[in-house]
């Protein structure tokens, strides 16, 4: 396969409030066929986000925004474009971009075109049929800052246990009351 492919590397700027040091991040491989809405849900299934009912928008360097147009009920901002039908065929090699996903949190990306094209078999080991994450680093944070299970953000972090694996069914061998 011909080196066609976008390479976009996705940091995580901020969000819930936090300014993020050292940025985690993620590159995506995308094909210029797919679109701003499928990198959208790539982007936040790399992010680790399970609550997708969000709005979110790309900003484009020239101020142009890509958004689900059909979330806004007739509101979207003047000049905005559906991200579910504009292609990444429309984005420049080195060219950066911003990426938010729900405003409430404002969780915002700093999104950059590779300088190259790729080939998604050499890059990605396959042909992805939705742009898809191949290289990352750094821990995501929770999308609404919840640190365990049932955390209200009032109490205390239960505290570890003392054999933190004793609970989970022996499965495997290290697992359970027990060690096999």
């Amino acid at each position: 396969m011909a080196r066609t492919w976008l390479s976009v590397r996705v940091d995580l700027v901020s969000g819930r409030g936090d300014d993020f040091w050292p940025r985690p991040g993620r590159v995506f491989a995308a094909a210029p066929s797919h679109t701003f809405g499928q990198l959208a849900q790539a982007i936040d299934a790399a992010f680790a986000r399970w609550d997708l009912a969000h709005m979110h928008m790309f900003t484009l360097a020239d101020g142009t925004g890509v958004t689900s147009l059909d979330q806004w009920d007739g509101d979207a901002p003047d000049g905005s474009i559906d991200s579910r039908a504009t292609k990444l065929n429309r984005l420049a090699l080195g060219e950066q971009f911003a990426y938010v996903f729900d405003f409430g949190d404002d969780w915002a990306h700093l999104c950059t075109v590779g300088e190259q094209k790729i080939d998604p078999f050499d890059t990605a080991g396959f042909k992805p049929d939705a742009p898809t994450a191949y290289w990352g680093w750094g821990a995501m944070p929770d999308q609404y800052g919840r640190g365990w299970d049932g955390d209200d953000g009032e109490s205390p972090q239960p505290k570890r246990p003392s054999r933190p694996l004793a609970d989970l069914p022996p499965i495997l061998p290290w697992w359970g009351p027990t060690r096999r």
